[in-house]
């Protein structure tokens, strides 16, 4: 498991990044103390380090230059600073990207898995097994199996249930499993995505895992992981 070190003073937001990313299977840590950043990167032994700019005590470069002076792991700025010399001095100093905010979760994720790839040698698309209510779901032959038996599911299927599966327990809004089918060249309707969740939890049925698919009138769908 990568160990990110988010280095983010608003609390939401971080709590928000945080969940995103330990559905994703990344082991997040945060700062405690601002002073002590240094004191924190170096019990850490993080991976890659995302950094906001505007922080207490000193700002994301004066960070950026201190890591850069002990190592070469790999940093991303986050912030809500337009102006281009925040993003040309971020890089003079080292840094690997700019992301500004407000962003979409999916480009953080992808330009920290592109990071991890160019800089560690590793290929996501390594993971393709995930175990959920003891079940595995396979992404690469979109199926879904466990002691009952094993079932298919089709292209939108598989994408859509991966999304509730990653974000185990968490509801995940139609809006957002729209644009992300959209983001992924799968163009999906409101009321093809109602007619898809409903197939898929009808196959879900026949492993006895179509329970844990929730609809939250109102809200989106939850993929229910079962506390044993």
């Amino acid at each position: 498991m990568f160990k990110l070190l988010l280095i983010e003073d608003d609390v939401t937001l971080f709590n928000e990044i945080k969940d995103r990313l330990t559905g994703w299977s990344y082991d997040v840590y945060g700062i405690a103390d601002f002073s002590k950043v240094m004191q924190e990167f170096t019990s850490i032994k993080p991976h890659l380090v995302i950094i906001d700019i505007q922080l207490p005590k000193f700002d994301g470069f004066h960070w950026c230059r201190m890591i850069r002076a002990h190592s070469n792991v790999p940093i991303i700025f986050l912030s809500s600073r337009d102006h281009p010399t925040d993003m040309v001095m971020s890089m003079q100093l080292g840094a690997d990207d700019f992301i500004q905010k407000p962003f979409h979760f999916d480009v953080l994720i992808a330009k920290i898995q592109a990071t991890l790839r160019r800089v560690y040698n590793y290929n996501t698309e390594q993971i393709k097994l995930k175990t959920w209510n003891k079940a595995t779901v396979d992404y690469e032959n979109n199926t879904v199996s466990n002691e009952a038996g094993s079932i298919e599911l089709t292209k939108n299927e598989i994408f859509i249930l991966k999304q509730l599966v990653e974000q185990k327990n968490k509801i995940i809004s139609r809006e957002e499993l729209i644009k992300s089918l959209w983001d992924d060249e799968r163009f999906v309707s409101d009321n093809t995505l109602t007619v898809n969740v409903n197939r898929l939890r009808k196959k879900l049925d026949d492993l006895g895992l179509g329970r844990y698919i929730e609809t939250k009138v109102g809200q989106g769908y939850m993929a229910v992981e079962e506390v044993i």
